[in-house]
């Protein structure tokens, strides 16, 4: 497998160098450049084309992409009025905006990225290299831990440059956490349970490679970064999209649908019996980590009851000190949907509501017949519930091959 163009070339060795990138502290700031260099790239391409263009090297932008464009400038014109509504200053708004093309307008952009001419192969084998180099460090990780040896080695000069989270530059062999007495594992992720979501999205892209043995290696390997990381929203996730994604692609089919139509009716014959599980499997999951759960539970309902003072356009920014309840957590953190409404506001939560839908319509129907749009839809599902434990906009430049893969997807003609 080799780069075949600029844009694979880009894409792979920028992928096959996670880990150098992560030692650096480099990654943050090279996925801003890599991710607007080529959006640029794609702009030069689409206005220099004409109608003696081969077919090949025509760029073409389909109607789900534009969603995500326009829904994410929808995103920056929310955080421009809640910024002024509450006086924020200029300067502030030139900073959140800079934030935004960081994070939020990656959303847009990778998709977009995906309409160049990348191969979704390349991208399956490059993400198996990184599982590859995973199985690797994990036993490093471990054996750092036994060793007693330092678990933070440094923060990367880099962050005086690329600015943001310093969690971010943070270089981290491993972490423990006393609630639940384990050594939870980030790897090349500011935290382990955004490291659980990146595997998730790496265990669907690593299913379609066509190599059985790198095919295997990314399995395995991406598993295995979901069980270090004791994210519950990681392996609840590995666990439940595949079953989501086969319903979804053969709901069509007649034995499917006489296979539901059966389980349907003795599942209300054993109504409260599935109840009482689904309740006591709520409960289990919570209490898994309690601490965690309920700092989370507390965060959401502060961040609700404080959507009021701003419902259309939010705050604009999160508040950076909670109280002590959610032990000083930033207010807007921790949940996509309930962070959108303190920070945009219903404005803001439109705007990723839509795209978000718009996309499972048309990857569910393109994936009964491509097998690029059914790995696409598996990663959107990812991306889905994981908005209910981060905010999936801060972890984008880590994720963001799924997010290349959806704009192949939504490229594809079926």
């Amino acid at each position: 497998m080799k780069p075949q163009n600029l844009e694979e070339k880009l894409v792979w060795y920028y992928l096959i160098g996670t880990y150098v990138f992560y030692f650096l502290g480099a990654q943050y700031i090279l996925m801003s450049i890599i991710a607007w260099s080529l959006t640029l790239y794609l702009g030069k391409k689409l206005w220099n084309q004409t109608e003696n263009t081969p077919i090949e090297e025509k760029v073409t932008i389909p109607f789900s992409v534009w969603v995500w464009i326009i829904s994410m400038l929808v995103m920056e014109v929310a955080l421009i009025m809640a910024h002024i509504d509450f006086d924020l200053g200029a300067g502030r708004i030139i900073t959140s905006s800079i934030n935004w093309a960081r994070t939020w307008a990656y959303l847009a952009l990778l998709p977009l990225i995906g309409c160049l001419n990348i191969r979704p192969q390349l991208l399956y084998r490059s993400v198996c290299i990184i599982c590859l180099q995973s199985l690797i460090f994990i036993p490093i990780s471990y054996l750092a831990f036994i060793l007693h040896l330092p678990p933070n080695l440094y923060t990367s000069p880099l962050y005086l440059i690329g600015g943001n989270d310093v969690s971010l530059y943070n270089i981290v062999l491993y972490g423990f956490e006393e609630e639940t007495n384990a050594n939870r594992l980030q790897l090349f992720a500011p935290w382990p349970p955004a490291l659980g979501m990146v595997a998730c999205v790496y265990f669907f892209l690593a299913c379609q490679e066509p190599n059985k043995k790198w095919r295997w290696i990314g399995i395995i390997g991406s598993i295995a970064m979901v069980i270090v990381t004791f994210s519950r929203l990681a392996i609840l996730s590995i666990i439940a999209v595949p079953v989501i994604t086969w319903f979804l692609v053969n709901f069509t089919r007649p034995k499917t649908q006489i296979t539901t139509g059966v389980v349907s009716f003795f599942a209300s014959m054993f109504a409260p019996v599935l109840l009482n599980f689904f309740q006591t499997f709520k409960e289990q999951f919570s209490n898994a980590r309690p601490g965690s759960s309920r700092v989370r539970a507390a965060l959401g309902r502060i961040a609700l009851q404080r959507w009021s003072e701003a419902p259309i356009w939010g705050h604009g920014i999160v508040e950076p000190r909670g109280p002590k309840i959610v032990a000083f957590m930033p207010i807007g953190t921790h949940h996509t949907w309930f962070g959108i409404l303190f920070e945009k506001g219903l404005v803001g939560l439109i705007g990723l509501a839509v795209p978000l839908v718009w996309s499972f319509i048309d990857l569910v129907y393109k994936a009964h017949k491509s097998t690029t749009a059914k790995a696409g839809l598996s990663v959107l599902l990812v991306i889905f519930l994981f908005t209910f434990g981060e905010k999936i906009e801060g972890l984008t430049y880590l994720y963001w091959p799924g997010l290349v893969l959806m704009g192949i997807a939504f490229k594809e003609k079926v």
